[in-house]
Formats: C-alpha cells, sequence, structure tokens
C-alpha cells in the first residue's frame, strides 16, 4: 500500500458549476475579507494605543480579533487564488498545514468566548474584586491555556495526514483544505482521525458552550438581584456584545455541522457556502458588534480618527503656510 504514495499537490474547489463567474464572485469575497483586515485590525490598534482599553475586558477582546486575522488570514490566499488566479493546486504539506491552523483557530476561538464569559462572570459577580482576580498575569495565564488547548489539542489528528499514503483522487471539495476531505484520500487505517474529533468537538465545542449558558445563568440570578432596574439594565447591557458574538460563532458552527450530518441530499452549493459563512461571518461580524454596543470602544475609535484628522490639518497646514 506504501508503495502507492503519492505526493501529487492537492488540487482545491471553487464553486461547481460557477468556474466562468469565479472572477465575479471573487468581488464580494475581496471586500468581505478586507473588511475583516480593517475591523479586526482597528480593534487591536486601539486596544494596544488607548490606555482606557488596557482592560481585561478588552485583552480578551484583542485575542478574539487576533484569532479572526490568524482565520482570515489562513484561508485567504488560496480562496482568492482559486476564485481570482484559478490556482488550484496546493502541495500536500502546506495543505496539512493550512488545515492544522484552520481548525486550531476555531478552537481557540471558541476559548476565547470562554474566557470572556468568564470575564463577564467575575465582573458582575464581583465587582469589587475584578481587578484583584483578573490581574493582568493571570489573563496571560488564560490566553496561553487557550492557545496551548487549541494548537497542541490538533496535532494528533493532523500529524498523521503527513504519513498517510494519498492513492485515490487529490480532488478537494473547498478552496481550503480542511480535516475531513484530506483524510477521505488516504490509502491507509483512518479510523482514529475520524474518531479523534467527535470526541475532541465534545469536550471543547459542546463543553464550552455548556459552561458559557451555565455562566450566563449566574450572571442573570445575580443581576435579578439588583434593586435598581436601571442598574439592572446596566449591567447585562455589558454582556449583550459578548452574547452577540456567542450567538454568532455557535450558530454558524451548529448550523454547519446539521448541514454535513443531515444535509446529504442538500445542493453541494450549499454545503460550500456553509463553510464559507463559518469561516467569514463571526470574524466579519464582531468588530461591528464591539463598534456598536461598546461605548468605550466608540469613544476610541472617535478619539483615533478625531486625532487623525487633526494630525492631517496640521500637515496642511505646515505644507501651505
Amino acid at each position: 500500500m506504501w508503495s502507492n504514495y503519492s505526493a501529487a499537490p492537492f488540487l482545491l474547489t471553487g464553486f461547481l458549476g460557477s468556474e466562468t463567474i469565479h472572477h465575479w464572485i471573487s468581488i464580494p469575497f475581496f471586500v468581505i475579507y478586507f473588511s475583516i483586515l480593517f475591523g479586526n485590525g482597528t480593534l487591536l490598534l486601539l486596544i494596544w494605543s488607548d490606555h482606557g482599553l488596557h482592560e481585561p475586558m478588552y485583552y480578551f477582546l484583542a485575542m478574539l480579533a487576533g484569532t479572526d486575522l490568524g482565520m482570515t488570514l489562513t484561508t485567504m490566499p488560496t480562496v482568492l487564488g482559486v476564485l481570482l488566479l484559478d490556482h488550484r493546486e496546493i502541495a500536500q504539506s502546506a495543505c496539512f498545514t493550512q488545515s492544522y491552523f484552520i481548525h486550531s483557530l476555531a478552537f481557540v476561538e471558541s476559548g476565547v468566548l470562554l474566557a470572556m464569559a468568564y470575564d463577564r462572570f467575575i465582573a458582575i459577580r464581583a465587582p469589587l474584586r475584578y481587578n484583584s482576580i483578573l490581574t493582568n498575569s493571570r489573563v496571560m495565564k488564560i490566553g496561553l491555556g487557550v492557545l496551548m488547548r487549541g494548537f497542541v489539542s490538533l496535532v494528533p489528528p493532523i500529524l498523521p495526514l503527513y504519513w498517510f499514503p494519498y492513492c485515490r483522487s487529490h480532488v478537494l471539495s473547498h478552496a481550503f483544505c480542511l480535516h475531513q476531505d484530506v483524510m477521505k484520500l488516504a490509502c491507509a487505517d483512518i479510523t482514529f482521525n475520524r474518531i479523534y474529533p467527535v470526541v475532541l468537538v465534545a469536550l471543547t465545542f459542546f463543553l464550552d458552550v455548556l459552561i458559557i449558558i451555565f455562566s450566563y445563568i449566574l450572571i442573570l440570578k445575580t443581576v435579578m438581584g439588583i434593586a435598581s432596574g436601571e442598574e439592572r439594565a446596566k449591567a447585562l447591557n455589558t454582556c449583550v456584545s459578548h452574547i452577540s458574538s456567542v450567538l454568532v460563532f455557535y450558530i454558524t458552527v451548529i448550523g454547519l455541522s446539521f448541514i454535513h450530518r443531515f444535509g446529504k441530499h442538500v445542493p453541494h452549493v450549499v454545503h460550500i457556502t456553509m463553510s464559507y459563512v463559518y469561516f467569514l461571518f463571526p470574524p466579519f461580524m464582531n468588530p461591528i458588534i464591539y463598534s456598536i454596543k461598546t461605548k468605550q470602544i466608540q469613544k476610541s475609535i472617535i478619539r483615533l480618527f478625531s486625532g487623525q484628522n487633526r494630525t492631517f490639518n496640521i500637515i496642511i497646514k505646515i505644507k501651505f503656510s
């Protein structure tokens, strides 16, 4: 069996049957990718430059923005390469590496959302001890733990991909590499690669969701104990952005899972579209959600652009004086 090993590159696939309009399809993709890069990049810039945002909540938001940027930069080259240049070939090692980062960053994002739920839990349940509990060192440890969980847990299923022989078709079903796509092309025993991801998803995504729901039950219980209606509304308002991001992320995860599990008779284009929604919608929406619902972010954006305008006016005056 090992003698049939083929190191030929894999072939990525865009929208089957729509190859003639791939150039047109690439336009909205380019706009969305640019918006994701601009939105999340702006969030990172604001949190780094504005000392008023140097708090645990915004450190976790920076982790979320960084994860979204990482996911975007991981998928963008091959997607735009297929749609714009019809460049479908990808070397096996590059494919496995892309697959590793795509899946790892998905688990990291789930972990960051869980950490943000913990942040909101402490902020509302123990507001007077918030800064003493969520110190900078503890935030760094949580962030490191989230990264380690995401990147280490994906090594076992990805590493065997480098050793498997590939003697079947080398055509993948997306414009990027996914573990479940690649392993099906292997001429080897892939039992471990089938079972491990299911167990991993159960121990991460599902467990994260349960903990987040439980934390918000406790948060709601605390808020309902506040006498003032205005204070209750103010406390809950600090959670709206996080709840929105959680819903955006996990609803797309659940939607994609249902399509793959029960949508055997659904047109192939629906499967492909849902995959893109999963990878693009949360990174696109998170900066919008936090810009609309978080006053501190709004104020920081105003300061940033008003400062740029003042600098621009000074340069113009100097130039023409």
